[in-house]
């Protein structure tokens, strides 16, 4: 470990520290998939919009590899780029990882170095030796920001490194996955469902859930929830349980946006807003069938995600949105407060 990045790592967890206080947050921004390679100047848009925390939900990088040293080579590429640089100095950072930074291509609990791999992710994301993260299988995380009547509960859960053998069958526009009925077929891993449950229990107002891969979208050959339909049904039952208020989901992995939504079946309409790539448009541009999408809208070059939070005591409210790199609206969805309650459907 160099001292650069010993340096680094330091930096970013006392920003995280100091900024993540009791103050209402009102803008949470979030995005996947970035080539380490490639140029990144969604990075300088992202911070002319003003980010309070930002939250990378996968990809982060295409580490594709068994060898750590490697891997910390291309954290090292990422962490070179001036955006991203930038962006970390001034704004928390918040991480989970998908396949690539975890190590390989649709990779899941079976990849030989995934606990070598969550330690290089905890040192290259700065976190503490007391963290959870540090101690435990699995980089899933929480926090709960801001004041009593405005806390929002951000959940990084972690997809991979759990996961159990996903189904294969003839491919698809998608891919070659398709949903496979059996319950012992594991996505997160009893350890982490038990920490979700309790996570569910904390008093928030606004749940916002980062899932590297897609929650609410139907299967259609892609890696997503609906391939373990078991698990995703165990969420929403959970989401139930719990009494949890205010739910969204964000998501990437797709190299696309989209906007999902779920409204029977649930305890209230479930949403899930997805961003990606930061760095690399989808060459297909068709997207996948997706009887769950919101709008007939999908956008297929770079781009970002955001949630804006009104706390207007007259109407709480919150707005999705993907962002482009001129910082324009692609997708955008308003929902108010009252509409993600169990006991006001």
């Amino acid at each position: 470990m160099t001292l650069r990045w010993m340096i680094c790592c330091f930096c970013a967890l006392t920003m995280t520290q100091a900024a993540l206080g009791e103050e209402p947050l009102t803008r949470i921004h979030f995005g996947s998939c970035v080539k380490q390679t490639q140029p990144m100047p969604i990075f300088e848009t992202i911070l002319e919009d003003r980010p309070e925390v930002f939250l990378m939900i996968g990809d982060n990088i295409y580490a594709d590899t068994a060898d750590m040293e490697v891997m910390r080579a291309k954290y090292a590429q990422l962490n070179a780029d001036p955006g991203f640089s930038l962006l970390r100095a001034t704004c928390p950072i918040l991480a989970t990882w998908d396949d690539h930074d975890f190590g390989l291509n649709d990779a899941g609990g079976d990849y030989a170095k995934k606990r070598e791999s969550q330690k290089i992710f905890s040192d290259f994301w700065g976190d503490p030796l007391s963290s959870p993260r540090r101690q435990r299988p699995g980089v899933y995380d929480a926090h709960v920001i801001g004041p009593e009547g405005k806390r929002v509960q951000i959940i990084l859960l972690d997809t991979r490194y759990f996961r159990g053998p996903l189904q294969t069958g003839e491919r698809r526009v998608g891919g070659p996955y398709y949903p496979n009925e059996d319950p012992a077929v594991p996505l997160l891993g009893e350890a982490q469902w038990q920490w979700l449950e309790e996570q569910l229990k904390q008093p928030a107002e606004i749940r916002v859930i980062a899932s590297s891969i897609q929650f609410i979208a139907e299967a259609a050959g892609q890696e997503t929830w609906s391939n373990l339909p078991s698990e995703r049904q165990r969420l929403i039952d959970l989401i139930a349980k719990t009494g949890a208020a205010g739910v969204v989901f964000v998501s990437g992995d797709r190299h696309w946006s989209d906007l999902s939504v779920q409204r029977e079946e649930v305890p209230y309409p479930l949403y899930d807003l997805t961003s990606s790539s930061l760095n690399q448009p989808h060459k297909r541009g068709t997207p996948t069938e997706n009887q769950y999408r919101e709008t007939d809208q999908t956008y297929h070059q770079v781009n970002f995600g955001v949630i804006e939070i009104d706390w207007n005591e007259d109407g709480p409210g919150l707005e999705m949105r993907i962002q482009d790199l001129e910082n324009q609206t692609r997708i955008q969805k308003r929902v108010a407060l009252s509409e993600l309650h169990p006991e006001r459907r």
